[in-house]
């Protein structure tokens, strides 16, 4: 249930967000200031499986972002291209979470949660799209490509889905890894939080 409640929150925030964007409205009281982490100083994303994610959040806990994308979906590798290059968002992200690419038709099993994701319906010969993945369905993704974010432990909080820019995601990003998400649980909250939000990228 609660899983379902996040996601129909943030289709709500994923189409209030672009209105904002588009006003550019950054005034009012400052939100919760970002994570401090140590500097993490590299010239891309240290991308990792969903398994060596889990593990490396077992031993030094950060959130976990799950880039879930497809090879033929155009707006995952204008992502790659230019939002994942981005060095301000590389920075924030090395040092804040654990970062997963995820191919959704991929025949490669993922382990999970004590439960393994496979993709039966995977055919090596066809060009193009292909079968989905379970863990792409378990994660309720249905369109490319979608940010999901977990905690700590790994548990789903929410997707962002849609091509972003760095600068688009800043306000998600944090608002993850500050926490926020945890006490802004109405869309009217979530209106305010993007108004009192302080962009600094």
């Amino acid at each position: 249930m609660k899983k379902i409640l996040f996601q129909t929150a943030f289709a709500l925030i994923g189409f209030s967000i672009a209105s904002s964007n588009a006003n550019a409205q950054t005034t009012g009281i400052p939100v919760t200031a970002s994570i401090k982490s140590e500097a993490v100083t590299s010239t891309q994303i240290n991308w990792m499986t969903v398994e060596e994610a889990i593990a490396a959040a077992a031993k030094n806990p950060k959130k976990i972002m799950v880039d879930v994308y497809t090879k033929w979906c155009g707006p995952c590798k204008m992502m790659s291209q230019n939002t994942f290059t981005d060095p301000t968002f590389i920075e924030y992200m090395n040092a804040n979470y654990y970062c997963v690419k995820f191919d959704a038709e991929s025949a490669e099993p993922v382990q999970y949660k004590g439960q393994t994701y496979s993709n039966p319906d995977y055919d090596a010969t066809k060009q193009g799209r292909n079968g989905v993945h379970q863990f792409a369905r378990y994660l309720n993704v249905s369109a490319y490509p979608t940010l999901v974010f977990l905690d700590e432990n790994g548990t789903y909080i929410g997707p962002v889905v849609g091509y972003k820019v760095a600068k688009d995601l800043e306000i998600f990003v944090k608002f993850f890894a500050n926490n926020d998400y945890k006490s802004v649980l109405t869309q009217e909250q979530w209106v305010t939080y993007q108004q009192n939000f302080k962009p600094t990228w």
